[in-house]
């Protein structure tokens, strides 16, 4: 008698065989090297069996066979113990078949009824899982297992078992539900138990011996539960804060400060081609405004809120929205220093020290020690009697201050422009054309231009009045240009009503009531309609004007106009001031 039972001899299948009493499905091929049975005529519907019996050796009997789900049962008689098997009292005998080895049969299912007059003995296996591993056996006959290589399929379910397809229907230490809580909570494939390793997984990592009785129940990790508790909780909480913070954002009233600040100043600076969006968040990171919609909204209710310039402003931090709108919309508290055109250096110079807050003459002093490093073009200082080296050399134009800003940037940065944009204008090549001896003397007659003209048109004529007067056979001035402005510039002044013979006795090389010509360089700084109305003069023939008024100036072409000109200028300056 081998192991199992399985060979070719009458010997009975033994209990302990895993696939004892699991034959017979329909639609399944019979294992090969078993014994088939002669059916009989009539069958019998049997009594379902208990799970359990004993085995009673000492009485002569052997084990009863187990009634399984799918009540299909096979047995091989035992022709050499003269026991008989002990029928069942409900069952009715019949006649038994003599098998190919000379054994007793009995009447075998063939799938569609059950066995009928088989003695039947109680299993002392019951409840062993019938489709456990199975040990391949080396005799002869003994059909190999085809599901104890890690490659092959599950093993087939029994027919009683495969409309298991819903969760509540799987048992529970097998479920799907459980294996894959199994796989989150513990961090692995599934496929292990929790310390047991008694784990059925024939290397397929799935099944598990939980029906055999052998095995421990799995049993959950209170730790694991909890993380997941935390994970679910967290996730939950995030949603929840991100839903509030997107409606809060979306239709909430924007976060604002209250009040004008406190006494903590910050300089901000708003570059070029900023929106109102780009300002608010450079506010908020500086922290002068609690958030960048509450200053969009608050610029966008006043009209002056949408012309916002760019520059440094000095703000104090936590001010309310409104309130920082009403600083940046003030252009005096602009941290920004403007050049008008026509400015005299010396105004320059001041403000320079007011905006960095620098003692008086500090950047005069530093404009006439380093004019030679600050950029001056070649053709600049090539006269001895300058006043001001820099005199028309500082574009007119608006300047950002930076916390980085000092004199020397500044000034260095004023001529940078300047020099740009008298190169850009060709002011070297058109000196000649002009009949004026140097560039220099372009950037003069543009100085004279700006400051008594007052539009374009003006600069136009008044250029072609000192062009005029330059020539050599001008006999009415003598070549003498006679401008009240370069009186005034000489004594800081810029009056319009001035005696005229104190003038014209004042020696000076920049006064041009007293000496011919141009004065030695620019008085002031020239703008951009002063420099084009210089090199594309008006060939009208003007050699006079008056200013009329502040916003009008008459021209004329002889010295009898201009003198009943003046005139009529003269009696109203005597109505003006009640004489």
């Amino acid at each position: 008698m081998t192991e199992y039972g399985r060979g070719p001899g009458p010997e009975p299948w033994h209990p302990e065989d895993p696939q004892y009493g699991d034959q017979g499905w329909t639609g399944h091929e019979a294992q090969q090297g078993q014994v088939p049975y002669v059916g009989g005529p009539q069958q019998y519907q049997q009594e379902p069996q208990p799970q359990q019996a004993y085995y009673q050796q000492q009485q002569g009997q052997y084990p009863q066979a187990q009634q399984m789900p799918y009540q299909q049962q096979q047995q091989v008689p035992y022709p050499q113990h003269p026991q008989q098997y002990q029928q069942h009292p409900q069952h009715q005998q019949h006649p038994q078949h003599q098998d190919s080895y000379g054994g007793q049969g009995q009447v075998w299912d063939t799938g569609q009824g059950h066995y009928a007059g088989v003695p039947q003995a109680a299993d002392p296996y019951a409840g062993a899982d019938p489709y456990a591993q199975q040990q391949t056996s080396g005799y002869p006959g003994e059909a190999p297992d085809l599901y104890g290589t890690p490659e092959a399929f599950p093993p087939p379910r029994p027919p009683s078992q495969r409309h298991l397809d819903t969760a509540e229907d799987w048992p529970e230490e097998d479920s799907p539900a459980d294996q894959a809580a199994d796989t989150f909570l513990a961090g692995g494939d599934g496929g292990e138990d929790d310390g047991d390793g008694d784990g059925d997984d024939n290397g397929r990592g799935g099944r598990r011996s939980g029906r055999s009785g052998g095995g421990k129940p799995k049993k959950r990790s209170g730790m694991a539960c909890l993380i997941a508790a935390v994970v679910i909780v967290g996730v939950l909480g995030g949603g929840g804060y991100y839903g509030y913070s997107y409606i809060k954002d979306k239709f909430g009233a924007a976060e604002d400060f209250a009040g004008d600040g406190i006494d903590v100043t910050v300089d901000v600076e708003i570059p070029k081609g900023a929106g109102l969006g780009q300002m608010g968040r450079i506010l908020k990171e500086a922290g002068v405004v609690a958030s960048a919609q509450a200053f969009v909204d608050a610029a966008s209710s006043r009209p002056e809120g949408k012309s916002i310039q760019p520059g440094i402003y000095p703000l104090k931090k936590k001010m309310s929205a409104a309130a920082a709108v009403e600083v940046m919309t003030d252009p005096s508290k602009l941290h920004v220093l403007t050049i008008s055109e026509g400015m005299r250096n010396s105004v320059v110079y001041d403000a320079i020290d007011k905006k960095l807050e620098k003692p008086a003459g500090t950047t005069k002093d530093i404009a006439f020690k380093q004019a030679k490093t600050l950029g001056l073009p070649a053709w600049a200082n090539n006269d001895p009697k300058i006043m001001d080296p820099l005199e028309g050399f500082l574009f007119p134009m608006r300047y950002d201050l930076t916390k980085d800003s000092t004199p020397e940037s500044l000034l260095k940065q004023m001529v940078k422009n300047a020099t740009d944009k008298y190169t850009e204008l060709g002011v070297e090549g058109k000196a000649k054309e002009l009949g004026l001896d140097n560039p220099l003397q372009v950037i003069t007659v543009a100085s004279l231009v700006n400051a008594e003209g007052k539009n374009h048109d003006d600069f136009r004529k008044m250029s072609e009045v000192v062009y005029n007067r330059l020539k050599k056979t001008n006999d009415v001035t003598n070549r003498k240009i006679e401008f009240d402005s370069t009186y005034n510039y000489i004594t800081g002044k810029s009056e319009i009503n001035f005696n005229v013979k104190e003038a014209k006795a004042f020696v000076h090389p920049y006064n041009t009531h007293n000496v011919a010509g141009l004065p030695p360089g620019p008085i002031g700084n020239p703008g951009l309609d002063a420099l084009n109305g210089t090199l594309n003069p008006d060939h009208g023939g003007w050699m006079f004007f008056v200013a009329v008024d502040e916003n009008k100036t008459t021209f004329t072409k002889t010295y009898d106009e201009h003198l009943k000109l003046v005139a009529e200028f003269q009696e109203r300056q005597k109505q003006k001031n009640g004489g």
